[in-house]
């Protein structure tokens, strides 16, 4: 007399379970569509605009995140170096050369849940457009690294383990244009792991 209520139950919890099961696995897997990728980094222009795939809306209202307008601003983000290796915080990088066109930028590392990294009051865990300091020629090295470095220092604690790093462009004049495939994006080299 039970039989088929409790078949249909259970019927009933096994497809809404592999249900919103392949759904939170399909938004973790990926933010959309469309990805750019220069070098290390990646960025989704169409992510925030209307023109978005069903994956980025769904993955921009799960993250309960501002994006920027088409003409406001670009993200990009970083997880390998330019050998293709993961970041980790246990190894020391150096981050070279120019960012593309903006009218400010910011610079940050982040876990992989996009949480910005901490590593503790007084350490500088993020730079910007006027706070980096440069060379002759404008170009800068920002030195990723769980121990104090010269210079630009973008502090990271050792145990926080694989890590990934977040250039936003605002009001750049590429944000809204086909032209960000041939952008110049900064270079991100191993420096050392450990003692090494």
């Amino acid at each position: 007399m039970f039989r088929i209520p409790l078949l249909v139950a259970l019927a009933l919890c096994v497809a809404f379970g592999v249900g919103i099961a392949s759904a939170v696995s399909a938004l973790k897997a990926t933010v959309g569509f469309g990805a750019i990728a220069l070098g290390p980094w990646t960025a989704f222009p169409d992510a925030q605009t209307a023109k978005a795939d069903p994956y980025a809306r769904a993955h921009r209202a799960r993250a309960g995140q501002l994006l920027y307008g088409g003409a406001e601003g670009l993200q990009f983000t970083a997880a390998v170096d330019d050998a293709g290796a993961t970041l980790v915080s246990t190894c020391r990088y150096d981050i070279t050369g120019l960012t593309p066109p903006a009218r400010f930028w910011t610079l940050y590392a982040a876990n992989a849940n996009d949480v910005a990294l901490r590593p503790g009051p007084e350490l500088p865990s993020a730079f910007n457009a006027l706070t980096v300091l440069r060379q002759k020629d404008s170009t800068f090295v920002i030195h990723v690294s769980s121990r104090a470095q010269p210079d630009n220092w973008l502090a990271v604690r050792e145990t926080t383990g694989a890590f990934k790093l977040v250039l936003t462009l605002l009001d750049t004049p590429t944000a809204g244009s086909s032209g960000v495939v041939d952008l110049t994006m900064p270079k991100i080299v191993r420096t050392g792991c450990g003692n090494a």
